[in-house]
C-alpha cells in the first residue's frame, strides 16, 4: 500500500485523527459486545438445555479470538491496521446475525458459529489498543491508548441495557425477543466498519513502519515470518515484555472467569434454581432488568476510568498501574464472592472487577509495546491477544464446572488466588528493579 511521501504528513496530526476514529470505531462495535456477554450464558442454557454449557458462548468467542489474534496481526502487517480491523468487524457482524438466526431456529450449533464470528470483532478491538500507540509520543502512549480503550464504555454499557428494547424490536419483527439486541450490534458493526474504511487514512501502522525506516514510499524489505513461537521467543529475550504479557493474560482470564457465570447467578438469585425442564423456563422480566444493570455497570468499570489509568500508567508507572489492577482484581473476588446471596454485592464487585482488569490491561499493554522492538511488536501484540483469548476461554470454560463444584464464592475464590500469584511477580520484579537502580 502505497503512502503519501512522509515529508508531506504531520505525524502528530494523524496520530490526532486515528485515535478519534478508533474510538468511534470502539464505541459503535461495542454495542454487540454488550449484547452477547449479557445473554449469550442465558441463550446457551435455553438452546442447549443444560446449565452445563452456560459458558459454550464465551468460550468459543474468547478462543475464536486467541485463534484470531495472529492471522489479524499477520494481516495488519501487510495491508495495515485499517484492513485487519475491518475484516475481524465484517465476522463479527456475520455473527450476530448467525446469533439472530440460532434464537430463531433454535439452534444451539449456529449459537456458537455466531459466537465465534463474534470473536473475531473482540480480537480487532483488543487490537484496536495497539493501533492507538503505533505513532503515540513514548510520553503519551498510556493516555493515548487508554482512550481508545474507554471510548467502548457508551457502546458496551448501552448493550445489556438495550436488552429489553432490542427484546421488542425483535418481537415487532416476529423474533424471538433474545434475539432483539443483536440487531442493534449488526448495525453498530457496520458503521464502525465504514467509518474505519472511510476515514483511517494514512494507515498509523504503514506510516509508523515508514517512518523509522526512513522509506518515503512506505516500502518494506520483505514479509516477515508471523508465529506465535517467533512471538514469544521476542517475548522471552525481554523480562519485562514477559512480565507484561503475564499481567496481561491472567487479568483477563480472570475477569472472564467471573463474569460469564454472573448472569447464571443472578437469575438464580431473583427466580432461584432452573426446573430440570430449562427449554420451557421462561427469563422473568425483573432478572434481565438486574443482569443487564449489574453487566452493564462491569463494562463500565472496564472502560470508564480508562483515561485515569492511562494517566496513572504514563505518570506512576508501568509496574505501580499493573499492581494496583490486581490488588482491585483480588478486592472484587473478595466482595463478589462473600456477598454471593446479595445481588448489591455482586454488582459492586463486578465493578471493581472491572476497574483491575482496565488497570492491568492498559499498563500492561502498553508496557508491552515499548519493551520489544519495532519489527517485532505486531507480532507480540498478536501473540499477547492470542494469549489473551486462550485464557479468556479456559476461564470460561472452566467457570462452568466450578461454579456447579465450588458455588459462586469458590469460583471468586479461585479466581482470586490466581490474581495473587500473578501480583506477587509483579512485586518481585518492582524489587528486582528498584535494587538495581540502587
Amino acid at each position: 500500500m502505497a503512502l503519501t511521501p512522509t515529508e508531506t504528513i504531520d505525524p502528530a496530526a494523524v496520530q490526532r485523527r486515528s485515535v478519534v476514529l478508533l474510538s468511534a470505531a470502539q464505541l459503535l462495535s461495542g454495542i454487540g459486545n454488550g449484547a452477547t456477554l449479557s445473554i449469550g450464558s442465558l441463550l446457551a442454557v435455553q438452546l442447549s438445555g443444560s446449565e452445563a454449557w452456560a459458558g459454550s458462548v464465551t468460550t468459543v468467542l474468547t478462543l475464536a479470538a486467541a485463534v484470531a489474534a495472529l492471522p489479524l496481526a499477520g494481516l495488519a502487517e501487510r495491508r495495515g491496521r485499517r484492513i485487519g480491523l475491518v475484516t475481524g468487524l465484517l465476522a463479527a457482524m456475520a455473527g450476530a446475525l448467525l446469533v439472530i438466526v440460532s434464537a430463531t431456529a433454535g439452534s444451539f450449533l449456529l449459537l456458537l458459529v455466531g459466537g465465534a464470528l463474534l470473536g473475531l470483532g473482540s480480537a480487532a478491538n483488543l487490537q484496536a489498543r495497539f493501533a492507538a500507540v503505533d505513532l503515540a509520543a513514548p510520553e503519551r502512549r498510556g493516555r493515548d491508548l487508554s482512550t481508545v480503550v474507554w471510548s467502548i464504555t457508551i457502546g458496551a454499557v448501552a448493550g445489556p441495557n438495550l436488552i429489553q428494547p432490542g427484546a421488542a424490536v425483535g418481537e415487532a419483527l416476529g423474533l424471538p425477543a433474545t434475539a432483539g439486541p443483536f440487531i442493534f450490534s449488526v448495525a453498530g458493526l457496520l458503521l464502525a466498519v465504514v467509518l474505519l474504511l472511510a476515514g483511517l487514512r494514512p494507515d498509523p501502522l504503514l506510516l509508523a513502519r515508514s517512518l523509522s525506516r526512513k522509506e518515503p514510499d512506505g516500502g518494506r524489505t520483505g514479509p516477515r515470518r508471523r508465529s506465535l513461537a517467533l512471538g514469544l521467543k521476542a517475548v522471552r529475550s525481554s523480562p519485562m515484555s514477559l512480565l507484561a504479557l503475564a499481567s496481561v493474560v491472567g487479568a483477563h482470564g480472570i475477569m472472564v472467569s467471573i463474569m460469564s457465570m454472573t448472569p447464571l447467578h443472578l437469575q438464580q438469585l431473583v427466580e432461584g434454581p432452573m426446573t430440570e425442564h430449562h427449554g420451557d423456563h421462561a427469563m422473568g422480566t425483573d432478572a434481565l432488568t438486574i443482569i443487564g444493570f449489574t453487566i452493564s455497570l462491569h463494562i463500565a468499570g472496564m472502560f470508564a476510568l480508562s483515561p485515569l489509568m492511562g494517566w496513572l500508567t504514563d505518570k506512576a508507572g508501568r509496574l505501580p498501574t499493573i499492581g494496583l489492577g490486581y490488588v482491585l482484581l483480588i478486592a472484587a473476588a473478595c466482595v463478589a464472592g462473600f456477598g454471593q446471596h446479595e445481588p448489591v454485592a455482586v454488582t459492586a464487585g463486578l465493578v471493581i472487577l472491572g476497574m483491575g482488569w482496565s488497570a492491568a490491561t492498559i499498563a500492561g499493554s502498553t508496557l508491552l509495546a515499548e519493551s520489544v522492538p519495532q519489527e517485532e511488536r505486531v507480532t507480540v501484540q498478536g501473540v499477547s491477544d492470542t494469549l489473551m483469548g486462550a485464557a479468556g476461554a479456559v476461564g470460561g470454560g472452566f467457570s462452568g464446572p466450578l461454579l456447579a463444584w465450588l458455588g459462586y464464592q469458590g469460583l471468586n475464590m479461585a479466581a482470586g488466588a490466581l490474581a495473587a500469584v500473578v501480583i506477587a511477580a509483579v512485586l518481585l520484579r518492582m524489587f528486582r528493579k528498584e535494587a538495581a537502580t540502587a
